[in-house]
């Protein structure tokens, strides 16, 4: 006899599987990650499809069986309909759940991730200018994501020789766990991104305060792309190191 799970979840993939099924990556609150098949959901005629589609936070049931998960209803919470309708807090959404869909592998859950995902996407579905909040929800989420993943970076001391960091060089340097200061560059130099001291006040902030504070902070377009070159710096080097 099979056992139904009911949860919430936020689902962040979808995958065409056959003439009519889907397979959806769900981050669940009370599961974690999990892939889930939705049997037939594809025809018009299914009564999971109002409850089940990409970016959709809803309340989900699923049984597991020899082999595989499979949904059993889906009903809708939020649609986050700002998301699938703009193509910039879409794409934004997109490399949120990419983030948490590469960096976790356990299906473990934890209450910090899923509340952390369901703030950003709320932010992110009710903010008007883009252009100003969008990146900064990015940030604010990736950040405390690799926080609550263990692998916040050290940012007031050299991660090597530990003394306390000069604003004149500092280098971001993943393997040792963070900053790095000049006299510690060693090796090959492709491995470690000079990083500005305002960058790591940001980032500072990020770990240290809440989203309300963080979103006042302004940032200018220099700082938003050095910003942007370390978080996909990092997130790549994890990325790697996780596979």
């Amino acid at each position: 006899m099979f056992v139904h799970h009911r949860t919430q979840g936020v689902i962040l993939k979808k995958e065409d599987r056959g003439e009519s099924d889907q397979l959806f990556t769900i981050y669940t609150k009370d599961f974690g990650k999990l892939e889930i098949l939705g049997k037939a959901i594809r025809k018009i005629t299914s009564k999971l499809r109002s409850g089940a589609d990409i970016f959709y936070f809803s309340e989900i049931e699923f049984i597991q069986g020899k082999s595989q998960k499979t949904l059993t209803d889906a009903i809708l919470i939020n649609k986050f309909k700002n998301i699938s309708t703009n193509i910039g807090k879409f794409k934004t959404a997109d490399k949120i759940s990419e983030v948490l869909n590469e960096l976790i592998k356990r299906h473990e859950p934890d209450e910090r991730i899923w509340h952390l995902l369901i703030e950003s996407f709320n932010g992110l579905n009710a903010s008007y200018d883009l252009q100003i909040i969008g990146f900064k929800i990015y940030y604010y989420f990736f950040w405390n994501f690799l926080r609550y993943l263990g692998y916040q970076p050290e940012l007031y001391n050299c991660s090597i020789c530990e003394r306390k960091l000069s604003p004149d060089k500092i280098y971001f340097y993943p393997k040792s766990g963070g900053t790095i200061c000049k006299n510690c560059v060693r090796g090959d130099r492709n491995k470690i991104k000079e990083i500005s001291i305002d960058a790591i006040k940001i980032l500072r902030i990020i770990f240290e305060r809440d989203w309300v504070f963080f979103n006042k902070i302004k940032i200018n377009q220099r700082l938003q792309k050095e910003l942007d070159e370390i978080s996909e710096y990092y997130f790549l080097y994890l990325k790697r190191s996780v596979s």
